[in-house]
Protein backbone atom coordinates (compact mmCIF):
# COMPACT_ATOMS: atom_id res chain seq x y z
CA UNK A 1 0.00 0.00 0.00
CA UNK A 2 2.75 2.15 0.70
CA UNK A 3 3.66 2.07 -2.99
CA UNK A 4 0.48 3.40 -3.72
CA UNK A 5 0.30 5.92 -1.35
CA UNK A 6 3.69 7.12 -3.43
CA UNK A 7 2.14 6.94 -6.96
CA UNK A 8 -0.52 8.61 -6.31
CA UNK A 9 1.29 11.39 -4.15
CA UNK A 10 3.34 11.70 -7.71
CA UNK A 11 0.51 11.73 -10.13
CA UNK A 12 -1.29 14.81 -8.07
CA UNK A 13 2.23 16.50 -7.89
CA UNK A 14 2.55 16.09 -11.60
CA UNK A 15 -0.71 17.49 -12.36
CA UNK A 16 -0.23 20.36 -10.09
CA UNK A 17 3.04 20.98 -11.92
CA UNK A 18 1.32 20.60 -15.69
CA UNK A 19 -1.75 23.01 -14.40
CA UNK A 20 0.27 25.43 -12.98
CA UNK A 21 2.12 25.70 -16.24
CA UNK A 22 -0.62 26.17 -17.95
CA UNK A 23 -1.90 28.50 -15.73
CA UNK A 24 1.22 30.98 -16.21
CA UNK A 25 1.48 30.49 -19.93
CA UNK A 26 -1.60 31.77 -20.48
CA UNK A 27 -1.41 34.65 -17.92
CA UNK A 28 1.73 35.37 -19.68
CA UNK A 29 0.81 34.87 -23.33
CA UNK A 30 -2.09 37.72 -22.92
CA UNK A 31 0.26 40.01 -20.90
CA UNK A 32 2.84 40.24 -24.02
CA UNK A 33 0.26 41.43 -26.62
CA UNK A 34 -0.41 44.85 -26.66
CA UNK A 35 -3.88 45.96 -26.21
CA UNK A 36 -5.55 47.44 -29.39
CA UNK A 37 -7.94 49.98 -29.67
CA UNK A 38 -11.23 49.41 -30.68
CA UNK A 39 -11.98 51.12 -33.80
CA UNK A 40 -15.79 51.05 -34.18
CA UNK A 41 -16.89 53.51 -36.66
CA UNK A 42 -20.43 55.56 -35.78
CA UNK A 43 -23.45 54.08 -37.44
CA UNK A 44 -25.10 56.75 -39.15
CA UNK A 45 -27.99 57.07 -36.04
CA UNK A 46 -25.21 57.52 -33.27
CA UNK A 47 -23.41 60.34 -35.99
CA UNK A 48 -26.92 62.20 -35.62
CA UNK A 49 -27.23 61.50 -32.21
CA UNK A 50 -23.96 63.05 -31.91
CA UNK A 51 -24.62 66.21 -34.09
CA UNK A 52 -27.29 67.01 -32.41
CA UNK A 53 -25.70 66.62 -29.19
CA UNK A 54 -23.05 69.51 -30.23
CA UNK A 55 -25.58 71.34 -31.62
CA UNK A 56 -28.12 71.50 -28.61
CA UNK A 57 -25.04 72.25 -26.07
CA UNK A 58 -26.35 75.44 -25.18
CA UNK A 59 -29.77 74.51 -24.61
CA UNK A 60 -31.26 72.90 -21.25
CA UNK A 61 -33.98 71.48 -19.88
CA UNK A 62 -37.17 71.20 -21.91
CA UNK A 63 -36.05 73.59 -25.05
CA UNK A 64 -33.35 71.04 -25.20
CA UNK A 65 -35.82 67.66 -25.07
CA UNK A 66 -37.76 69.51 -27.74
CA UNK A 67 -34.38 70.58 -29.63
CA UNK A 68 -33.26 66.48 -29.48
CA UNK A 69 -36.81 65.01 -30.52
CA UNK A 70 -36.81 67.18 -33.67
CA UNK A 71 -33.06 66.91 -34.53
CA UNK A 72 -32.93 62.91 -34.18
CA UNK A 73 -36.67 62.69 -35.75
CA UNK A 74 -35.46 65.03 -38.78
CA UNK A 75 -36.62 63.37 -42.42
CA UNK A 76 -34.58 65.60 -43.70
CA UNK A 77 -31.19 64.11 -42.78
CA UNK A 78 -32.44 60.32 -43.72
CA UNK A 79 -33.69 62.36 -47.24
CA UNK A 80 -30.44 63.88 -48.05
CA UNK A 81 -27.95 61.50 -50.55
CA UNK A 82 -24.79 60.54 -49.06
CA UNK A 83 -22.98 59.23 -52.52
CA UNK A 84 -22.15 61.84 -55.16
CA UNK A 85 -23.99 59.63 -57.78
CA UNK A 86 -27.30 59.46 -55.39
CA UNK A 87 -26.73 63.47 -55.01
CA UNK A 88 -26.59 63.38 -58.79
CA UNK A 89 -29.38 61.72 -59.43
CA UNK A 90 -31.69 63.26 -56.74
CA UNK A 91 -30.34 66.84 -58.60
CA UNK A 92 -31.11 65.64 -62.12
CA UNK A 93 -34.48 64.61 -61.17
CA UNK A 94 -35.14 68.01 -59.24
CA UNK A 95 -33.85 69.91 -61.58
CA UNK A 96 -36.56 68.03 -64.43
CA UNK A 97 -39.24 68.62 -61.85
CA UNK A 98 -38.79 72.30 -62.44
CA UNK A 99 -38.53 72.01 -65.99
CA UNK A 100 -35.19 73.86 -65.32
CA UNK A 101 -32.79 74.66 -69.07
CA UNK A 102 -29.76 76.70 -69.67
CA UNK A 103 -27.92 78.89 -67.07
CA UNK A 104 -30.69 77.92 -64.51
CA UNK A 105 -30.33 74.63 -64.65
CA UNK A 106 -26.76 74.69 -64.41
CA UNK A 107 -27.01 77.19 -61.50
CA UNK A 108 -29.05 74.93 -59.66
CA UNK A 109 -27.29 71.63 -60.29
CA UNK A 110 -24.41 73.57 -59.26
CA UNK A 111 -26.09 74.42 -55.71
CA UNK A 112 -27.60 71.22 -55.35
CA UNK A 113 -24.53 68.91 -55.48
CA UNK A 114 -22.94 71.07 -52.84
CA UNK A 115 -25.11 69.62 -50.81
Amino acid sequence: MAIGFIDNAATHAARALVAGTLVFTALTASADEPVKPINKTLTVQQQRMKDCSVQAKEKSGAERQSFMKDCLSSKAADAAPKTPQQRMTSCNAEAKAKALTGDARKQFMSNCLKG
